[in-house]
């Protein structure tokens, strides 16, 4: 595998995409959704990392369907978006960078050889091109929203796979949190009332402080309402099925947050 010559060299080359998009919503809107398992692509510089086409287009790579669900309900919630380019077995940019699990060596039972004895260089080269500056896009709205006083609603969108290790998984969604439990207990009981529905309470994950970055950064840390939701894959593979599930979720969202922003 090439590794970048020197913590001070970029990984990615200049023609290669930045770390995020950006999707501007209007300033009206509270809401800010962030996707840290968008995109699948890895910079150049590390090739395949040693890992078959196959296994870079399943959920270890992205999260499928999620960048789909995310960019439509921004249109419908008026909302900021920011998605992360890069996939997870770069850097995992919903991880401190200071944990095992920001850099995997095996996913699930898929060794990554690109990943294993990394230098302290390799690896904060990755913090500086794709961590970082997705990172520092996010703070940037919150700390604008901040500047104008704008309440903010983070949304931080995932999905998960049907089944783990062979157990099928029965949720079709799962709400996810740590401490402060406001927004995602009203999502949670929103999403409930949906007869049609089975969904998790920190179901299929449950956040903590070495398992997420998002949610505890910018939403416990700052006291903004948060919750990270998470959609079956198979739910969501196709635009039609992302659409109706942002159509699904953004009345909610805003019935969810209405009974703390007034």
């Amino acid at each position: 595998m090439t590794e970048p010559p020197s913590p001070e060299a970029s990984l990615l080359a200049p023609d290669e995409p930045p770390a995020f998009e950006f999707i501007a919503g209007r300033h009206s809107s509270p809401f800010l959704i962030t996707c840290d398992h968008a995109g699948r692509r890895l910079p150049r510089a590390l090739a395949d990392l040693g890992v078959s086409a196959s296994e870079l287009e399943r959920h270890i790579a992205w999260d499928i369907g999620a960048a789909g669900v995310t960019r439509q309900l921004a249109a419908l919630l008026d909302a900021s978006a920011v998605l992360q380019t890069y996939s997870r077995l770069a850097i995992d940019c919903n991880r401190p960078p200071s944990v095992p699990s920001s850099i995997v060596e095996q996913s699930e039972a898929t060794l990554i050889p690109g990943n294993h004895a990394l230098s302290a260089a390799a690896r904060a080269a990755r913090v500086a091109a794709i961590f970082q500056p997705y990172h520092d896009r996010i703070l940037a709205e919150l700390n604008e929203r901040a500047a104008r006083a704008q309440p903010t609603v983070l949304i931080a969108m995932h999905s998960f796979t049907p089944e783990f290790h062979g157990v099928p998984r029965p949720w079709h969604a799962g709400v996810l949190y740590n401490r402060d439990t406001r927004l995602a207990h009203a999502v949670l009981e929103l999403l409930r009332a949906d007869s049609e529905l089975v969904v998790g309470d920190n179901e299929p994950y449950a956040v903590s402080d070495a398992s997420d970055y998002g949610v505890v950064v910018y939403g416990e840390q700052r006291g903004n309402l948060h919750v990270e939701l998470e959609v079956r894959q198979d739910l969501i593979t196709t635009e039609a099925e992302q659409a109706a599930w942002a159509a699904r979720l953004a009345p909610l969202f805003r019935r969810a947050a209405s009974r703390f922003l007034g």
